[in-house]
């Protein structure tokens, strides 16, 4: 599933829109898991892979969890994303399309050992890791600066994913970045449909250009005001895993495994709906297509 950088490759079969949000979720959401492929030289050159794999609470139901294929950690590299990926509840958002309404790949698209790749999104031909590319001069959503390659987290029916911030919910990925012009983020929590209405996330997961781990937290529904901590670091280039986790107004972080750090939601956040958001986000702009973020995933799983 080999693809160039610098445009858009072979797809199978792309519908561009402009990118969901908002909407309301029946049931325990699902979310796509397991390990992808896709394969473009755009730059972002391999790196050794040395992390862990992250893995998400027992109790629940995972969604899209599972590998399979020839690759590093069972992945196959010769299929699409969702050739190794459980991908039926995302969508994908890409830096392409018109401005302030980027292309929106749906579900159904996603799936499956043929199912949609291109420049953007790719399974990587070495070790089978499901791949994003984002550059800094890419089409942006109409309430965002800065362009992404990125899932959005979608119900088993179809309908953007807004579910309540009770029960548990957790978002597991295993990773690494290989390009970054200054820094990605790598998982979301984001806000959907609520009160008060609100465009921005509850949390980002940014990945810096020197390693470092950051968990930037808003404090209120209309933003501008997130409060970033160091969560810790990781060298360019090397597989990491992270476990995000929601529970009433507990948010909760793993970083490797390690023992998860805790931080409190404001309770303006109580009356909001939330989906999980993951992939490349790059967090800079620019004129040039050759300069922006890669990140590779080796698993990804959502628990609800």
């Amino acid at each position: 599933m080999d693809s160039p950088a610098g445009g858009p490759g072979s797809s199978g079969g792309g519908s561009s829109g402009g990118t969901s949000s908002g909407g309301s979720s029946s049931g325990s959401s699902s979310s796509g898991g397991g390990s992808s492929g896709g394969a473009a030289d755009d730059g972002g050159a391999p790196a050794s892979d040395d992390g862990g794999n992250a893995t998400g609470p027992s109790d629940g139901s995972v969604v899209g969890s599972g590998d399979g294929g020839a690759g590093q950690g069972g992945l196959d590299p010769s299929v699409a994303p969702g050739g190794n990926f459980d991908l039926s509840v995302w969508e994908l958002q890409e830096p392409v399309g018109s401005a302030g309404a980027p292309t929106t790949i749906v579900s159904e698209q996603l799936e499956g050992a043929a199912g949609f790749h291109d420049t953007y999104f790719f399974t990587d031909p070495t070790d089978g890791s499901m791949s994003f590319w984002d550059p800094e001069d890419g089409v942006t959503t109409a309430n965002s600066n800065y362009p992404r390659s990125e899932l959005r987290e979608m119900t088993a029916a179809g309908a953007p994913a807004n579910w309540a911030p009770t029960g548990t919910n957790t978002l597991s990925a295993t990773l690494k970045v290989t390009q970054v012009p200054d820094h990605v983020a790598v998982g979301q929590i984001h806000l959907g449909t609520g009160t008060p209405a609100s465009t921005k996330p509850l949390l980002e997961l940014f990945y810096f250009a020197t390693g470092d781990i950051e968990i930037g937290i808003e404090q209120t529904p209309a933003g501008g005001n997130e409060v970033d901590t160091k969560v810790g670091n990781v060298p360019l280039g090397t597989k990491w895993s992270y476990v995000i986790g929601l529970t009433g107004n507990a948010i909760s972080l793993s970083i490797n495994g390690g023992a998860a750090q805790t931080f409190t939601m404001s309770s303006t956040f109580d009356q909001e709906g939330m989906y999980f958001k993951a992939g490349d986000y790059d967090q800079s702009v620019g004129s040039t297509a050759s300069i922006g973020a890669k990140v590779q995933f080796y698993a990804l799983s959502i628990i609800h």
